[in-house]
């Protein structure tokens, strides 16, 4: 059996018995970078004790949660962020570590390797270190994050270039992808933007406009056949509309610093506290993730009606920061668009509402 089909069966098999089982947790927002699209507050608000963290710990591997995603903010920047990985470690999580790399030297790739943390995601936003340092607001972090992908990778550890695709790198993709090879490590992209988790939404001006990204769903080495990438899905059939549109809140869970529980990182729902709840209590028997397992894919709003639904990436968090949770989210409608060429509902509706005023407009009479 292939590893996806396995991978996927036992997702399955965690969504038929009920089973978080992916976590991600947080373990500061505090961060030794400033990244100007970041959607956080980097303000340390009262983050978890290394007890707080342990019994959280303790309740996800009782849920049955078996991968475990650590990040923050910077996680590094905890001095006990090994004592938390370790007894990640001895719960049997398997483990994978989001971080940007700039605190990690020789020993601590060593201990990550003996600790046998499954992988290691760093982000690069420009092969170019005007490029990056820029982005990161911190002069010299490209130098000192590319010698932490080389001790890591100099241990034998998966290591993934993540580059998050903005107006200020757009066109630099190809270099990072280069140096990913020359470094042993996977890389991946994303134009994914995100609102700030407080409510600012002014960030999202930084994503890039809809007529640019197709320049990167048209190019093959990223995307492989072109036309097979940009092929409309098939419409969607009745197993599609009676699914769920996402795994967040259903296999998948986050956690914050401050102990608050969310569908997802992206998804800033908050479902309950485990300052005064427990996991089991949260996963069980919150009304507002059951508000979200609620929902199917029939019940979205504009969504369910659109020819992209079986084949759009949707997000539900960036949805609901939009105001609602079962309607579309702009730039995953701007992505199925710009991938086929074919208006989404999403974006019928709204060049609808806009025409609507302009006709009804004083200035328009």
């Amino acid at each position: 059996m292939k590893t996806s089909n396995l991978l996927d069966d036992v997702a399955q098999r965690a969504l038929d018995l009920g089973v978080p089982l992916t976590a991600h947790l947080d373990v500061t927002y505090r961060c030794n970078e400033r990244c100007v699209h970041c959607y956080l507050n980097h303000d340390d608000r009262g983050e978890m004790a290394l007890s707080e963290i342990k019994n959280v710990l303790r309740q996800l591997a009782e849920a049955g949660t078996f991968f475990l995603v650590i990040s923050g903010g910077e996680p590094f920047v905890r001095k006990d962020v090994f004592e938390i990985l370790q007894y990640a470690r001895d719960l049997t999580f398997s483990v994978k570590l989001k971080t940007n790399g700039i605190l990690i030297r020789e020993k601590e790739a060593e201990r990550l390797r003996d600790l046998g943390i499954e992988g290691v995601q760093i982000s690069v936003y420009s092969h170019r270190p005007e490029v990056h340092d820029a982005i990161t607001k911190v002069k010299g972090s490209l130098a000192r994050t590319i010698r932490a992908i080389t001790y890591l990778r100099s241990r034998g550890l998966k290591v993934t270039v993540a580059n998050v695709l903005m107006q200020g790198n757009m066109y630099d993709y190809h270099g990072v992808r280069d140096l990913a090879l020359r470094l042993g490590a996977h890389f991946t992209i994303d134009p994914t933007i995100t609102p700030h988790l407080e409510g600012d939404a002014s960030v999202v001006a930084k994503r890039i406009p809809t007529h640019e990204l197709q320049t990167v769903f048209r190019d093959s080495d990223l995307v492989g056949d072109v036309a097979e990438f940009s092929a409309l899905a098939p419409a969607a059939d009745a197993a599609v509309m009676e699914s769920f549109p996402c795994s967040a809140g259903h296999t998948a869970i986050y956690i914050s610093p401050y102990a608050e529980v969310f569908p997802c990182v992206a998804f800033p729902f908050k479902v309950g506290d485990l300052r005064s709840q427990s996991f089991s209590e949260i996963w069980q028997d919150s009304p507002a993730l059951q508000q979200v397992r609620s929902i199917r894919v029939k019940d979205l709003t504009t969504c369910s009606g659109c020819g992209h639904v079986a084949g759009c990436t949707r997000c539900p968090g960036l949805a609901y920061m939009e105001g609602n949770m079962r309607g579309p989210s702009s730039a995953d409608c701007a992505k199925s668009f710009v991938r086929t060429g074919v208006w989404s509902a999403g974006m019928v509706e709204k060049f609808a509402s806009s025409a609507a005023l302009v006709q009804i407009s004083p200035a328009a009479s």
